[in-house]
């Protein structure tokens, strides 16, 4: 759909809260989306430049607009919510997180049962949960099993049968673990007492149970109960040791969701706290793919509202690393600066950290350690999708880095057999290129590299990676020519974002299948060799070793290069300022000298 076509029906759209969706000229919805005011989110899709490739892919898709009007911006975020669940657009943000997670079901019956299910069933019966982890499910459990005695048998205990003495009580009631309903020995009330201090202790408030077994404590030994009341003493103590180790903050914070966010290109990570009664009940951290230029506040909004709703969270209030419009305005929103629920964030940030670096820690294919028949079947792979004419069992890779415009240097690792080889390992300061230019750089390096090898008549590499696009590619590819090396090795260029591989002269790309060993060990690879390059990068930092361009100019020292730098950042920033604007940092006749240097006009 263009601009024009937009405005033909911009007329029809009111401005009101509601839903949009977007439809191809095949009817299938590509985007559901949620406004304030629906003709002004609309139309900005038609009369805004978007930086997002697939923004300008979706625009050119929309064939059909469809609308909702709603009471609310609430109400908009809410069905919003419920449509990309149901209908998964190409377009929207996917929540990858198809896991089914365990709760603990009280059943709806006499005298209930307590136990672990993953199904969800609409019978009538109490569920409490999810849980991220069924081995801490039926840790807890057990626990509560040895502190409050409830039935584990699968009997119809009711009142005609009970009545009737259809039943003996078994073992679990002579080892303590049972009351006997079955044989009326427990009253429906008491038994139902305990499945409150089940839900209590589930809930993270242990202080009622706690007072619960004082109580009964104190009246065991009222009545000269004394075995007893110690059998109730010893739960106590257990209880207060759990509750010891279960309080990560607070006492006196009361029921709290917590939220952090880290968002790298078109993924997101979001971490969730779940805080009852002081206690961390829950966390889980999920995984999202963003599809257009979504913000990190569109982002968690969608994300909060999902993680609130699976985890039947009743919270009043948030806490999140940033302002947010939450739509649901019952909800408290704090962004907080320092104490308990700082620290409750601090917390968060971590462990969505933390599940960031194992996700990439999994998806990388390190081969230390492994068979030399294990090696070799991942480089066969490799060697497969490539369709290369040797197996790779030397390869190369090269990355250039630059701090802030400025500083240039770039690094190449070295793996054989799949594994780091790092005494080849290169550092290379640049000596021929003249400020921040990648192609170039790439250019001196790779011919300096291969210059030395053939001349010292080392063998050369089976495969070589320019970590970078095309323009990298094809810089690299001029000094293999220039020293006759086309053909003796392959040389492919890495895409830094896509993981897309290209290789000289073709236009198409080349993708390896995404859970693939081989594509794992190039991950592995170019991790390295950022790694590499930038410890590189911030140690000839710290010596003082780089000479910026600011400093070949006659008249401007060391101190008034790096005044400037600390001021606007970059040297293409410094050459974009007015004099003036120089001059407040440097003085006027330092402005003039950098100025007429660079030769651009203010």
């Amino acid at each position: 759909m263009t601009a024009a076509e937009y405005q033909n029906i911009a007329h029809t759209i009111p401005h009101q809260p509601g839903i949009y969706k977007y439809f191809d000229s095949a009817n299938e919805l590509l985007y559901v989306g949620k406004a304030k005011n629906l003709r002004k989110r609309t139309g900005s899709y038609f009369s805004k430049t978007f930086t997002g490739y697939k923004t300008h892919e979706l625009v050119k898709r929309i064939r059909r607009i469809e609308f909702t009007i709603v009471d609310s911006e609430q109400d908009a975020f809410l069905l919003e919510n419920s449509l990309i669940k149901q209908f998964q657009p190409k377009y929207n943000i996917n929540l990858k997180d198809d896991k089914t997670y365990p709760f603990i079901v009280i059943k709806k019956e006499p005298f209930p049962r307590i136990f672990l299910t993953r199904n969800k069933v609409n019978d009538g019966s109490e569920y409490l949960g999810p849980f991220t982890s069924a081995g801490n499910v039926r840790e807890l459990i057990s626990f509560i099993k040895q502190y409050i005695p409830l039935r584990t048998c699968k009997l119809n205990l009711s009142k005609a049968n009970i009545d009737k003495g259809k039943f003996k009580v078994c073992l679990e009631y002579h080892l303590g673990n049972c009351k006997g309903p079955c044989e009326a020995l427990q009253s429906v009330e008491d038994y139902a007492e305990g499945l409150q201090q089940v839900r209590n202790m589930l809930k993270g408030n242990l202080s009622s149970v706690i007072n619960h077994f004082k109580d009964e404590m104190a009246a065991k030994a009222a009545s000269l109960e004394f075995e007893k009341a110690e059998q109730l003493r010893k739960k106590l103590e257990h209880l207060e040791n759990y509750k010891a180790k279960s309080v990560i903050v607070s006492s006196h914070l009361s029921n709290i969701d917590v939220f952090s966010i880290l968002q790298e290109n078109d993924i997101a990570y979001v971490n969730y706290l779940m805080i009852q009664n002081g206690t961390i009940v829950q966390t889980h951290t999920i995984q999202l793919e963003t599809r257009l230029e979504e913000t990190d506040e569109d982002v968690l909004c969608f994300a909060i509202n999902n993680l609130r709703e699976g985890f039947n969270s009743l919270s009043n209030e948030i806490i999140v690393p940033f302002e947010l419009d939450y739509p649901d305005k019952k909800v408290t929103v704090t962004v907080p600066k320092g104490g308990d629920k700082k620290r409750l964030l601090d917390l968060s940030i971590k462990n969505v950290n933390y599940f960031k670096e194992e996700l990439r820690k999994k998806k990388i294919l390190k081969l230390e350690g492994k068979s030399d028949m294990e090696k070799k079947k991942v480089l066969y792979e490799l060697m497969e999708n490539l369709h290369l004419a040797e197996l790779p069992v030397h390869i190369e890779c090269f990355d250039n880095s630059n701090f802030q415009g400025s500083y240039p240097v770039s690094a190449m690792v070295c793996f054989k057999e799949g594994i780091p080889s790092k005494g080849d390992y290169r550092r290379f300061n640049v000596k021929t290129v003249q400020g921040i230019n990648d192609f170039a750089t790439m250019k001196e390096v790779v011919y300096r590299r291969y210059k030395r090898l053939v001349e010292e008549q080392k063998p050369l590499p089976q495969l070589v990676i320019i970590d970078g696009g095309k323009g990298q590619l094809s810089a690299a590819m001029e000094s293999i020519e220039s020293l006759n090396l086309v053909g003796q090795l392959t040389v492919v260029g890495l895409a830094k974002n896509e993981e897309e591989i290209f290789f000289p002269g073709n236009g198409e790309s080349t993708k390896l299948p995404w859970d693939s060993d081989g594509l794992k060990l190039i991950r592995f690879i170019r991790d390295e060799v950022h790694r590499f390059g930038i410890t590189f990068h911030r140690n000839q930092r710290s010596k003082g070793t780089f000479k910026n361009e600011l400093e070949d100019i006659e008249g401007i020292g060391k101190q008034t290069a790096t005044a400037l730098l600390k001021a606007f950042k970059s040297v293409k920033n410094i050459q974009l300022k007015t004099e003036a604007e120089l001059a407040e940092i440097v003085g006027n006749a330092k402005a003039a000298i950098v100025k007429n240097h660079f030769k651009i006009p203010d």
